[in-house]
């Protein structure tokens, strides 16, 4: 067995001991076949948490194949793991040109999937543009991430998606702890292990205020470093005030900031007229989920083409003499640089993939074609059951309590 083999296989089965909540789940869906006959195609960030959600579903029944849903991504060894240990269909690899990455997404939607899974849209959009031929089969569909529920709930507006979606990202099992613990310690999984730098003491700028981008400022913040937030929302700028962060528009951040984290889900947040401006030495991420968030059009514009200086960090000099410092091209850097949310994290949010799958697979027929919420039940279940993982007891109501949350005559 070749060195890479093992090291998926090492990967893989220390995620299998440490996802206890997906554990319970799989056993029951194994035991009652649920996913029986049915194909699944998914793209997801191939990585070990991904593989034993992947393998879960198997495992119920299904015949699964399984792609990136970012060029960057994947963690070869475990790509390779699963094809030739596990025996799943797997197409992914690190460092995927466009055309590959297409070509493996298009290879999951040949199967002619009855479910699909995704995270960011582009195997929904596919569906839905050159690959209509397989619309007619698909029954529904569940999103993973904030910026593929955006673009599917553009879609429904627009009345042109063709089967229902469950929004995994909007579970609050979801979006309270991957978003957000999830988020805050894997993007600086991916800066230290990129750069090697300190964060204590610098200047660092988290663009955009919601779920991902508190738990990046609540980590840098838990690292020393002196930290701005920019919005354009009112309510999450006085949020962001109030938590102890500097708030202010990007054209000035850009000036004194020696760190410079993305994750909004929209693109140019970080554009020419920012980088005009930028600090000399300032180093540049993204963690949302695609590149477009730091225009590399503008800094190629302005500075030319990059110089890559460590394996996941590239260099761009302006004309005036000041640097620049992108990591993993503008690609969400907790994966691309780093190996992305905790194991215990994705045990929750891959527990609500699977709850809401079989939510799909028992109630598709009387879905509309629009974009759902995830059930408070699966996320109530999910919850209790991470609880019995963490050895956790918590209170109940008694029955008087039962009553006085229904009634209305008992007062002061």
């Amino acid at each position: 067995m070749g060195e890479m083999l093992e090291k998926g296989i090492r990967r893989l089965e220390w995620a299998r001991a440490h996802m206890g909540v997906l554990a319970s789940i799989r056993d029951r869906l194994a035991s009652e076949q649920t996913l029986k006959g049915l194909k699944v195609g998914m793209a997801l960030h191939v990585e070990a948490k991904t593989g034993m959600l992947a393998l879960a579903l198997a495992e119920a029944g299904a015949k699964v194949r399984l792609a990136s849903c970012n060029p960057l991504s994947t963690d070869d060894s475990v790509s390779l793991a699963l094809r030739q240990h596990y025996g799943l269909e797997t197409f992914a690899k690190k460092g995927e040109s466009n055309e590959e990455y297409y070509s493996n997404l298009n290879a999951v939607l040949d199967m002619g999937p009855d479910f699909v899974i995704d995270d960011g849209a582009d195997l929904i959009t596919i569906l839905h543009t050159s690959r209509r031929e397989h619309l007619p089969n698909v029954k529904g569909g569940n999103e993973e991430t904030t910026t593929g529920v955006m673009r599917l709930r553009a879609m429904a507006e627009e009345k042109v998606l063709r089967f229902p979606v469950m929004s995994v990202n909007d579970a609050h099992m979801k979006f309270m702890f991957d978003n957000r613990y999830g988020t805050g310690q894997s993007t600086f999984d991916g800066f230290m292990n990129s750069t090697n730098l300190l964060i204590a003491g610098k200047r660092l700028v988290v663009a955009g205020y919601g779920w991902c981008g508190r738990g990046i400022a609540m980590r840098a913040k838990g690292l020393g470093a002196s930290v701005i937030v920019t919005e354009i929302d009112p309510v999450r700028a006085i949020e962001a005030k109030m938590d102890g962060f500097e708030v202010m528009p990007m054209i000035e951040a850009a000036k004194v900031a020696d760190i410079i984290i993305s994750a909004t889900g929209n693109k140019d947040i970080l554009r020419q007229e920012h980088l005009e401006v930028l600090k000399d030495g300032c180093v540049m991420g993204n963690s949302g989920h695609f590149d477009n968030e730091i225009s590399k059009t503008a800094l190629e514009r302005l500075a030319g083409p990059p110089t890559k200086v460590r394996e996941s960090v590239n260099r761009y000099a302006f004309p005036d003499g000041r640097k620049a410092y992108l990591i993993a091209e503008g690609r969400l850097m907790n994966l691309a640089a780093g190996q992305g949310h905790p194991v215990e994290i994705m045990d929750m949010s891959f527990s609500i993939q699977a709850l809401g799958l079989e939510y799909l697979v028992k109630n598709h027929a009387r879905m509309e074609p629009r974009v759902y919420n995830v059930p408070r039940e699966l996320d109530q279940l999910v919850a209790r059951t991470k609880l019995n993982v963490m050895g956790v007891q918590i209170d109940e109501l008694t029955a008087e309590q039962r009553s006085y949350l229904k009634g209305w005559q008992e007062g002061t």
